[in-house]
């Protein structure tokens, strides 16, 4: 399913040479500045709450779809069969709203490097629409904290009668060494007014 998904490659970017939790805390320990860059990736707060039986290095636990004066539709993917029957319960977006997908993840062992959602549209099974969000590097959760979370940029659903109707997309969540670490089917509507309660 989906090997064609890959993320759009930056020109000019290099992926970084990885290194260990400890060669990042040693790292320039008298420079003011690295020190402050890493706490603020919350290097060397807390415990780890990495699980030695588990070798994933993240887990994706929630996806939210915000929209502004609606409830949050919450999907927790680590529970058994969410991230499979997402494809049969489309999400119900009013055409012109504004929208915003949030991911709410755990790195575990060692620093996550260049996380990027990509994500591909079909309308009766043809292509249109190819979209790819970075979502950064994070180092592994620890007590201080114990889940990462990331606002994607808020979208805007089309209007028309011509876009209303059933789209199915095919997401993945991969990071620089293009490592996928979740891939699932979903499916959305548009509508042209949110159902009545």
């Amino acid at each position: 399913m989906a090997d064609d998904l890959q993320a759009d490659h930056t020109p000019g970017f290099k992926v970084g040479e990885k290194k260990t939790m400890e060669e990042y805390q040693q790292l320039d320990q008298d420079d003011d500045a690295m020190n402050r860059w890493k706490k603020s990736l919350g290097l060397g707060t807390g415990e780890s709450i990495s699980d030695p039986n588990d070798p994933r290095k993240c887990i994706i636990k929630a996806l939210t779809l915000h929209v502004e004066g609606r409830p949050d539709i919450v999907i927790d993917v680590s529970a058994p069969g969410a991230v499979e029957s997402l494809k049969d319960k489309p999400f119900i977006i009013k055409e012109g709203s504004t929208y915003q997908m949030k991911a709410t993840f755990v790195v575990q062992h060692e620093v996550l490097s260049g996380l990027k959602y990509v994500q591909q549209v079909k309308r009766k099974g043809i292509p249109v629409g190819k979209d790819q969000e970075m979502i950064g590097s994070f180092p592994p959760n620890t007590t201080d904290k114990p889940v990462h979370e990331k606002a994607f940029a808020p979208e805007e659903a089309p209007s028309g009668m011509l876009v209303r109707g059933r789209y199915d997309a095919v997401s993945k969540f991969l990071d620089d060494d293009k490592v996928a670490h979740l891939t699932f089917q979903w499916s959305f509507e548009i509508v042209k007014d949110w159902p009545k309660k």
